[in-house]
């Protein structure tokens, strides 16, 4: 149970786990809670399965990295019913359920955005059927429904390990994406753009993550973020991607949203990936972003309790 000295204190869980592997550890929650803190918010990490909280203490969650929900999916669902229920959660829940399945690039591509082409198979006849199509060009395979590089895959479209990678995923009963390899990507030129509370606050590379030939770089999945220039273009194109969430779900604009691209010789600047639900903000590297982050909390806090009122 939680206890406040001052009962009109407002009390923001930031929502984790409780434990992450060495080469990919939570390095936002620290600063995150003394910066809100500091702003008279009584800020706590709160671990999504603890069964020991009462989420009904928490004026908000802000769900932050709940890491290890890949694992456990059907739980993390539903805890995550009963946190919505309880108080606010940030993201909104119901924009997480839209974003966890990278069917919706989908649908912003329908809302106009520019994507990485691709197609979405639950047969492994149909995965083998465009993978003969790409004939002995690299391609990616990825799960729809994944975090961290789980089961996704670079290799050259005959390599039989690239089906196998399918029929797990189909097997599983998971959707397979199948996209052409982007140079660039494997280049390690992807950017992270991040928008806070509407504003765009910093963008970080992070190298690239993908074996060739299946698997991760190192053999395990491992970050190397430094701080980079956004362009105007990039800058627009995240507005425009996060402009077209709200679009696609009816919903209001994300506390967080990290929108991955990538430059290309062959499709332009085009979205990998919009995260909505735990991305890692990267404050260690961007320090100065952590009183940014803060404030749209806040600010977050005095929009609810307005609400209220």
């Amino acid at each position: 149970m939680l206890v406040s000295i001052d009962p009109s204190t407002p009390r923001v869980g930031i929502v984790v786990t409780d434990s992450y592997p060495l080469e990919d550890l939570d390095h936002d929650t620290a600063p995150l809670v003394d910066a809100l803190r500091a702003r008279g918010v009584d800020a706590r990490a709160a671990v999504w399965h603890d069964e020991s909280l009462d989420w009904a203490r928490f004026d908000l969650l802000v769900l932050r990295s709940p890491w290890d929900y890949p694992e456990r999916v059907e739980e993390f669902m539903a805890w995550l019913e009963r946190a919505e229920a309880a108080t606010r959660v940030l993201n909104e829940p119901a924009l997480v359920r839209w974003n966890l399945d990278k069917r919706y690039l989908a649908q912003l591509e329908r809302e106009g955005v520019a994507v990485v082409p691709t197609t979405y198979r639950t047969v492994v006849d149909d995965v083998a059927a465009e993978l003969r199509a790409f004939a002995d060009a690299h391609v990616v395979l990825k799960p729809a429904v994944s975090a961290g590089a789980r089961d996704t895959g670079l290799f050259r479209a005959d390599d039989p390990a690239a089906l196998e990678l399918a029929a797990r995923i189909v097997d599983a009963g998971g959707t397979v994406m199948v996209q052409p390899e982007i140079p660039e990507l494997s280049a390690g030129r992807e950017k992270a753009l991040y928008v806070i509370d509407g504003e765009l606050t910093h963008a970080i590379a992070k190298g690239a993550l993908l074996a060739p030939g299946g698997g991760l770089l190192g053999g395990t999945y491992e970050e190397h973020p430094e701080l980079v220039a956004v362009t105007d273009d990039e800058e627009a194109f995240a507005h425009a991607v996060v402009a077209a969430v709200g679009r696609a779900t009816g919903l209001e604009a994300p506390l967080y949203a990290r929108v991955d691209v990538v430059d290309s010789a062959a499709y332009g600047l085009v979205l990998l990936e919009a995260e909505l639900f735990e991305p890692a903000l990267n404050l260690h590297v961007a320090p100065h972003v952590t009183h940014l982050v803060a404030a749209a909390v806040a600010r977050r806090l005095e929009v609810a309790a307005t609400r209220v009122g």
